[in-house]
């Protein structure tokens, strides 16, 4: 039987992430049947306020490049002060409770980081617009990132040594900053969209730097309805992450080229209100759109190994007994996957 992979996004509810690492562990370890290749992850828990954001976490990151909360969001200072402490002691707190809940464990884990274009686009400069509207300062992002994430992989490996790491970045705000969405400090202006070669260089960058400290795969993940497919292939993303509700079928072509380059999809498929009761039929009914479009690209039946599955988004937003049960529904969807390839 071939193994279908289940795994998460990332957030989680709640403010206990020692409990949150129990649940995802036992979920993605240690209760998945013949067919299923679970893949844990250090959960991100934004309930407990600044700091444990997407954004601010993130940004703790950086190297050389203080943050700190000011009433816009995180902005660039000369020196970090008391939330940027405060986003320093849960990451503290997470890797040590990580370490302990994966003491001794030898196989895939995922981290998560946000990426370099949905960076610009949130933080702010010390004195001015977002980060994005100066293309001096997003360069600085870009290159302290890259160094931040490269660090980050070797402080984890590090922690859990017979860990084989994978990193996912998260871009929700990459297609608005490659349309020109994002509007300037007054409202009153759109900031200039990147040249997609530049856009491209820069996730490559930070995807490249964790493949360096020794990421064994890197996923950039875009809930957003017009992924970027190509271009996220093209900067070195081994797998795509996005929700298959919103993508439209004219990103499927680009999609089947990347997974015949080697690629996966992460495909998105469960949200809390379609986990419950997952039986074969109901499953049956969530792969559906997934493979009637890999026909229709004409993909092979059995490169469906190389979708893995995961919730539409992060899990935030539910309750921890929701959160289990969509991680449950996971595994039992990627159970059902590899049967329909086997058969």
């Amino acid at each position: 039987m071939v193994d279908v992979v289940a795994t998460g996004l990332g957030s989680w509810p709640g403010d206990d992430v020692r409990e949150a690492l129990r649940v995802v562990r036992g979920e993605l370890t240690g209760t998945v049947p013949a067919g299923v290749q679970g893949l844990p992850y250090l959960p991100e828990l934004p309930a407990r306020g600044p700091g444990a954001d997407l954004v601010g976490r993130s940004a703790h990151l950086l190297v050389d490049l203080p943050v700190d909360l000011a009433p816009q969001g995180w902005r660039l200072v000369d020196r970090p002060g008391r939330d940027a402490a405060r986003a320093s002691a849960l990451w503290r707190e997470d890797l040590d409770e990580l370490a302990e809940a994966f003491d001794g464990y030898a196989g895939r884990l995922k981290v998560q980081v946000a990426g370099p274009w949905t960076l610009a686009a949130a933080l702010w400069k010390p004195l001015g617009d977002r980060v994005l509207s100066d293309v001096g300062a997003t360069r600085d992002l870009i290159d302290s990132l890259a160094e931040g994430v490269r660090s980050h992989v070797l402080e984890v490996r590090r922690l859990l040594p017979g860990a084989d790491l994978v990193v996912q970045v998260d871009e929700p705000s990459l297609p608005a900053v490659l349309a020109g969405h994002v509007r300037s400090d007054s409202g009153l202006n759109v900031l200039r969209a990147p040249e997609a070669a530049a856009a491209r260089a820069a996730l490559g960058q930070v995807l490249e730097a964790a493949k360096d400290a020794g990421a064994v795969l890197t996923v950039v993940h875009c809930c957003a309805a017009e992924v970027p497919i190509s271009l996220l292939r093209g900067a070195g993303a081994d797998a795509i992450s996005v929700d298959v509700a919103l993508l439209p079928r004219r990103s499927w072509e680009p999609l089947a080229e990347a997974v015949e380059s080697g690629g996966q999809l992460w495909a998105g498929l469960l949200t809390p209100s379609t986990s419950a009761e997952l039986s074969r039929a109901r499953a049956e009914q969530l792969l559906a759109p997934v493979l009637t479009l890999w026909h229709e690209v004409g993909l092979e039946r059995a490169r469906l190994v190389d979708v893995a599955v995961t919730p539409t988004c992060g899990l935030s937003g539910s309750t921890p007994d929701g959160a289990l049960e969509i991680t449950a529904s996971s595994v039992a969807l990627a159970r059902a996957l590899a049967d329909l390839i086997d058969g």
